[in-house]
């Protein structure tokens, strides 16, 4: 068997990831900064526009690039990852993601990158 058990499911960790945008959606709705933003923010991941503007890129650790970069605006690339999410993403996605909630009480250490 491939499963180890007591390892958590990717629905699971998907799951997991889909409740914590929505809180942040409400973080943002109470102008409060969202905890997505905030992992941005500490170099833990970031979402940036493609060179041709069109696609966002999820890429682990801080970006740097040549240029100024422009944030992508939270509801932007929360539907985005939604989006991502919820068409079976693999687990590297899923476990990057959930890496920028890991101070929430859900979260579980298996799941640190």
């Amino acid at each position: 068997m491939d499963v180890e058990p007591n390892r958590l499911s990717d629905a699971d960790l998907r799951r997991f990831v889909l409740d914590r945008l929505a809180e942040d959606a409400d973080r943002l709705a109470r102008e409060e900064l969202p905890l997505l933003d905030e992992a941005e923010r500490r170099g833990r991941l970031a979402v940036l526009r493609s060179d041709d503007g069109r696609e966002l890129l999820l890429v682990p650790g801080e970006a740097r690039t040549t240029d100024e970069r422009v944030p992508v605006p939270f509801q932007e690339k929360a539907r985005w990852l939604r989006e991502e999410v919820e068409a079976e993403p693999d687990r590297s996605l899923l476990l990057l993601l959930a890496s920028a909630y890991e101070e929430h009480h859900g979260w579980q250490e298996e799941w640190r990158t």
